[in-house]
């Protein structure tokens, strides 16, 4: 597994495109100068061993030496020791809605971009606690099982959208009963699931299953994503908004917060309910709910020692930079005999 110490310095690397800006400008410059001095082929005579190739060559050469220092100053680390770690917490899985009513922008920016920070912002304040993820709309998806591997639950998260999932509409029922495959233990009563949703629920089914979850010993605690006013279901091309969903009568769609459905289910689980328009207050209640819970102890896999890398990239740079020091941009004798690249003619 990699780490990258220092991110911030990826930044450099576009220094890369303006060093080949300035290339591209100096040797336009120089032909339109050479050009007022004298003819292409009395330039050919007077210069015979001038070469583009090798010029385009050696600055190649110092793009890449630069692209090594940054990447020596990032200082990549290799997780080199696996530990075997013991610890306590509460099993998590998250269901994220990922139908296309998630696209409505009456909160900011979207419901389904809303619905990300949140989970992101509640997976950064875990400590110990294994987390999974699930995606519904008509029917619901395994995107993460339980693990404790935070940062790939964010990865997974940020790929969420509402195109991952071809059965459209809104079953939290599907969520539920897909949530209880993730518990490895009958016995918890450290299970949580977490729904994080506009409310929309077409099949109905959605109290019962909860029902059944709660004599399992599972808790739901439900996330309303969404203004009560509602919006419109934008339908968008490369980030515009081209038109808004409607309905059969071509009237516009508009999708509102269903608080209520939310509520019942959380109540009928032994859980709660929190409005998700406020981060800080939805991780604070969350947080608090977990706190409140016992907890399991389990093992878990961990990297425990990483080796840097830098040294490896920073001696490339530094060798690159030495060839392109002593790269001349003449023809080599050699290479011009081959005439690989036509440039005798």
């Amino acid at each position: 597994m990699f780490r990258l110490d220092e991110k911030i310095w990826f930044w450099t690397l576009l220094a890369i495109p303006v060093i080949i800006l300035l290339f591209v400008i100096l040797q336009v410059w120089r032909r339109s100068a050479q050009k007022k001095f004298a003819d292409s082929a009395l330039l050919k005579r007077l210069s015979p061993n001038q070469s583009l190739f090798k010029s385009i060559l050696k600055i190649l050469v110092l793009c890449g030496a630069f692209a090594c220092l940054s990447l020596a100053l990032v200082n990549p680390k290799i997780g080199t020791k696996l530990e075997t770690v013991r610890s306590e917490g509460v099993d998590v899985v998250f269901a994220i809605d990922v139908s296309k009513s998630m696209l409505a922008e009456d909160i900011a920016p979207n419901r389904l971009k809303k619905s990300q920070q949140l989970v992101t912002q509640i997976i950064n304040s875990l400590v110990s606690d294994r987390v999974g993820i699930i995606a519904y709309a008509g029917k619901a998806s395994p995107q993460l099982p339980i693990t404790t591997d935070y940062a790939s639950a964010k990865m997974f998260l940020q790929n969420m959208n509402t195109d991952m999932l071809s059965s459209q509409g809104t079953a939290i029922s599907e969520a539920i009963q897909l949530s209880k495959t993730y518990f490895d233990n009958e016995d918890q009563s450290n299970r949580v699931l977490i729904i994080i949703s506009d409310g929309e629920d077409h099949d109905g089914e959605a109290l019962n299953v909860a029902e059944e979850a709660a004599e399992q010993g599972i808790r739901i605690l439900t996330v309303g994503v969404g203004d009560l006013k509602g919006g419109p279901i934008p339908i968008k091309r490369n980030g515009v908004i081209l038109n808004y969903k409607k309905d059969n009568q071509g009237e516009t769609v508009i999708t509102r917060l269903d608080e209520t459905t939310l509520k019942e289910i959380a109540a009928e689980a032994n859980g709660v309910y929190i409005n998700g328009s406020n981060t800080s207050e939805v991780v604070n209640a969350i947080k608090d709910e977990l706190d409140k819970m016992d907890k399991q102890e389990f093992e878990s896999k961990q990297i425990a020692d990483f080796k840097d890398q830098f040294q490896w990239f920073l001696a490339f740079g530094i060798l690159l930079l030495f060839i392109d020091i002593f790269f001349l941009e003449r023809k080599t004798a050699w290479l011009k005999k081959l005439n690989l690249f036509n440039e005798n003619f």
